[in-house]
């Protein structure tokens, strides 16, 4: 997923994000607010991902 399309559609594709990686809360998204490098860090604390796998799933996260 790119950056930018993150950042600029975050409320269209939470949802989806949400029901890809179950284990992120309401709240964790809140804190994120589009931001990939925090999206990345939230997917590392709840699935115990590594940065660089973090970032490769996020990359595969296909948004529309």
């Amino acid at each position: 997923m790119n950056k930018d399309i993150l950042e600029g559609n975050w409320k269209q594709i939470k949802g989806r994000i949400k029901a890809r990686w179950g284990r992120l809360s309401d709240d964790d998204l809140e804190v994120v607010e589009g931001n990939f490098d925090l999206l990345s860090g939230k997917l590392q604390e709840a699935y115990g991902y590594s940065k660089d796998e973090a970032d490769k799933e996020l990359g595969y996260f296909q948004v529309g």
